[in-house]
């Protein structure tokens, strides 16, 4: 149950005192709508030091903090392999949460967050900040609009650095985004069949995977942690249908529609003082915005915590059928 304060502010904690974080912290604490009010964290040098910087108090347990603090809302950001247990714990106190993706590197684990959150009817969100990138928005409105027509086949390539000790890290923990971006944008995905190298060490850090979805159209995905996130060109998203194709590049930078036959396009990218669409972390204050929303009225999280289980579920097929050689239905 959402509860509000007298100031009609949502009461907001969060847990992870890390990079990524700190853009939880900042949206946050800057927003009039929410009182921000403990930082949990693992360390506590570090955890003093974000807490401190904005303002409040820091806690190195998470019940502790929950118990003290009572937040309407937890904000879960921690490293991408230590997501389960903190969630776990959130989930089984009863309170609503958002989570940083992956949603877990273990579909069980994925069942058992998704399971116990059901259990106890609580509002439970992923951050799957991409859908929010103004490009993004603009190619979700022309294709429900029809301007595409009927999709034919669609590309997701997506790569820079990473390091992990999971094998299949860069699918799970990056190309996730890859997952839910399709699956947005153009529906199920019906079947994968995937290529993967270890050829540089650590695991299977750059892959291929050809895509069917359940309407016929296919697709593509490349990801790899052994480019640069320095290159020009580092996202490119191209969705091509019988009247037109789109095309997205480096996530927030620029989009682009194209009729059938015409030479010209029509293209968005942002203006001189539009820093927020321009930008790539503002996405994530987009996502916020919505999420807030859906929280006061009482309703299901905008993006739930369903596609995380989702695209580990298109990640695993991914990897059966490397492991085998085949084709296989999802």
């Amino acid at each position: 149950m959402t509860r509000i304060t007298r100031e009609g502010k949502i009461r907001v904690a969060m847990i992870g005192a890390g990079g990524w974080g700190y853009q939880h912290a900042r949206i946050f604490a800057s927003r009039p709508d929410v009182d921000f009010c403990a930082v949990a964290g693992r360390t506590p040098e570090r955890t003093r030091a974000r807490a401190g910087e904005f303002g409040v108090r820091p806690y190195l347990d998470i019940i502790e903090m929950l118990e003290a603090e009572r937040p309407d809302l937890v904000s879960v950001c921690l490293p991408n392999r230590d997501h389960f247990e903190p969630t776990l714990r959130v989930i089984r106190a009863g309170y609503p949460l958002l989570v940083e993706k992956p949603l877990a590197f273990d579909l069980d684990e994925a069942d058992a967050l998704l399971d116990e959150a059901e259990q106890r009817g609580l509002f439970f969100a992923i951050n799957f900040n991409h859908r929010y990138a103004r490009p993004v928005r603009r190619a979700k409105q022309a294709i429900t609009e029809g301007r595409l027509g009927e999709i034919v086949f669609a590309t997701w390539r997506f790569g820079g650095e990473g390091r992990s000790d999971h094998p299949h890290a860069n699918l799970i923990e990056t190309q996730c985004h890859g997952f839910d971006m399709l699956e947005h944008l153009c529906g199920p995905i019906a079947s994968v069949t995937a290529q993967m190298t270890d050829k540089t060490g650590g695991g299977y850090r750059t892959l291929v995977l050809a895509l069917a979805f359940e309407d016929g159209a296919v697709g593509s995905l490349v990801g790899s942690y052994d480019s640069s996130y320095a290159y020009p060109g580092t996202h490119l998203l191209e969705i091509n249908g019988t009247r037109g194709r789109i095309t997205v590049e480096d996530t927030v930078r620029r989009y682009t529609f194209q009729q059938v036959g015409d030479e010209t396009a029509e293209v968005w990218q942002a203006g001189y003082f539009n820093d927020r669409d321009r930008a790539f972390h503002p996405t994530f204050d987009a996502h916020i915005d919505a999420l807030l929303d859906a929280f006061r009225k009482g309703q299901e999280p905008p993006v739930p915590a369903t596609a995380g289980r989702r695209a580990l579920v298109l990640a695993y097929a991914a990897i059966e059928s490397f492991e085998t050689g085949r084709r296989v239905q999802v």
